[in-house]
């Protein structure tokens, strides 16, 4: 239930409070005093399309704040500000929000009944829902067959699929595990080693030259011992030793000298064991290619494609010890199909029977609410459950029937949602009315005003009327007027007592509320409006 609304610098609001109670409440005031407004305020809440016009001139933005008394007695708190440039905001119970959020925790709280987008009945979803509240179809056993049968296809996904799924499977686990057992993945740093040998291979004569020249340096090559490297230490070794005090530095040097030899002896063996080897550098060159290649299908690292293998070969086993779950699985998933079939023919059934039900009670409410020639139809889907339900309306005679979100009457959109609301349980509990009485007059003008009390009997209902018999039978009434103050002009709402209800609904009635004959039929409306005949929402059971 709406409790609180605050509108604050939207067009001519300055700066509006509402304080609503259950029931019926009823807003009514001249032309243009801003009556609507305060439904575009609520459609703003619901995250309708927000424009930098809607904003009061020389205000920054229009904000719009409502408080929601939901029916476990907890409180929901929307806002909405609409600036006069930049990008709308939304904050639910105190945190920003996007808009989504908006339309989705207010269009479980209210629907608004006219021009507005924010109808949850315009929704194949919602239709589905009224018809099937309508008929007391049972739509557990097909929600509880359809989760069965999703439950059964995800656990044989799981397991392969069907079979010639699982027998591909099978192939391809079977051939990626061979493939990589067969590269016999021992060392998983193995590429650096080889990367390294391939280098050596390929270059060998190069390497062995090198090598040579090296040992040349230290050696020497024919020259006398003292003109070679290692001479030239030996003999430095030999100056030094028998001095005690230069005992340190001998010792170093013949670490040199040691470390040099072994040097010279590692590359000599070099340049003569080193030999071209191009079997050896094919292979090597083979084993790369083979790693690089699984890398590039398996995983980045040999690490990767070692657990890919395992990974494989733990899936192949786990498909071919499943065929006798298979079996079992697709035994059961065949039952649960066929549940699913017999449950929508059942419920296909049961909506196809209430639909003419509904249409004729429908039409009867439409009828009484001054639209005679209107013709409501409902269409449900062949095949399936007949999950796709259309409520069609023709509001004239003569004119082809539409689904309800092409009526392009507001009035007449209004009065066929509130003869669905009549005839139907469920939906929003808070119902808003703009246009609803559009066009409609005399004994009509009461009818509507029984269906609008009526309606309040289950939900709260704020109706935004132009009509004195709409008003009388509203259990409070609101009126919207405009006032000059500082030379701008700003809006009221202020809640009437009984004897300023009679003044009003006396405007209503003739523009002249000291009139005698105005404020005795307004008298005599309150009167009436204050005895009705309520009943509760009507609906059927369709076996």
């Amino acid at each position: 239930m709406l409790t609180d609304l605050r509108v604050r610098d939207l067009g001519v609001i300055e700066d509006l409070t509402l304080r609503l109670g259950p029931v019926m409440t009823a807003l009514t005031g001249e032309t243009g005093a801003g009556k609507t407004l305060v439904v575009e305020a609520l459609s703003l809440l619901l995250g309708g399309r927000g424009t930098a016009e809607l904003v009061r001139a020389g205000a920054s933005e229009a904000l719009v704040e409502a408080r929601f008394e939901l029916p476990d007695g907890a409180e929901l708190l929307l806002i909405r500000s609409v600036p006069a440039e930049g990008r709308s905001r939304a904050w639910v119970d105190g945190r920003m929000a996007p808009l989504s959020a908006l339309t989705e925790s207010g269009g479980e709280l209210v629907d608004l009944h006219g021009q507005h987008e924010q109808q949850s009945l315009l929704s194949v979803a919602a239709q589905r829902r009224a018809l099937d509240a309508f008929a007391g179809a049972d739509t557990a056993p097909l929600t509880e067959a359809r989760r069965r049968q999703r439950e059964l296809e995800t656990s044989l996904a799981a397991l392969g699929g069907d079979p010639t799924e699982r027998a591909r499977q099978v192939d391809v686990l079977r051939h990626q595990a061979a493939e990589i057992s067969a590269a016999a993945l021992v060392d998983l740093d193995e590429e650096a080693g080889l990367e390294a040998e391939e280098e050596r291979l390929a270059d060998l004569t190069a390497l062995r030259q090198a090598a040579a020249a090296a040992v040349s340096a230290m050696e020497g090559n024919g020259e006398a011992l003292d003109a070679t490297a290692l001479g030239g230490l030996g003999a430095a070794v030999a100056a030094l030793g028998g001095h005690a005090p230069l005992a340190g530095w001998e010792g170093r040097l013949r670490a040199v000298l040691a470390e040099l030899a072994d040097v010279a002896s590692d590359l000599r063996h070099v340049v003569e064991t080193w030999e071209d080897d191009p079997d050896r550098l094919a292979e090597v060159q083979a084993r790369r290619r083979l790693l690089a290649d699984l890398r590039r299908k398996y995983g980045p690292s040999l690490a990767d494609v070692a657990r890919f293998g395992v990974e494989a070969r733990r899936r192949l086993e786990q498909l071919e010890r499943s065929e006798a779950s298979v079996a079992e699985l697709e035994a059961a998933l065949g039952e649960a199909r066929a549940a699913v079939e017999r449950e929508a023919a059942r419920l296909r059934a049961v909506r196809r029977r209430a639909a003419p039900l509904l249409t004729n009670d429908a039409g009867a409410r439409l009828r009484d609410l001054a639209m005679p020639g209107a013709r409501f139809e409902i269409e449900v889907e062949d095949g399936g459950a007949g999950d796709g339900v259309r409520f069609l309306l023709g509001a004239n005679v003569g004119e082809a029937v539409q689904p309800l979100a092409k009526v392009a009457s507001g009035g007449e959109l209004a009065r066929a949602m509130l003869a669905l609301r009549l005839v139907t349980s469920g939906g929003p509990g808070t119902l808003v009315f703009d246009e609803v009485d559009a066009g409609v007059g005399g004994e009509a003008a009461l009818a509507l005003a029984r269906a609008l009390q009526e309606v309040a009997g289950a939900r709260q209902v704020l109706v935004v009327t132009h009509l004195a018999q709409v008003a009388a039978f509203a259990d409070h009434q609101v009126a919207v007027r405009k006032r000059t103050r500082g030379g701008r002009t700003v809006t009221e709402a202020t809640a009437l007592s009984r004897e300023e209800r009679v003044v009003e609904l006396s405007r209503m009635l003739s523009g002249h509320p000291d009139s005698p004959t105005a404020r005795a039929h307004a008298e005599e409306l309150l009167a009436l409006g204050s005895r009705p005949e309520r009943s509760a929402t009507a609906g059927r059971r369709v076996d």
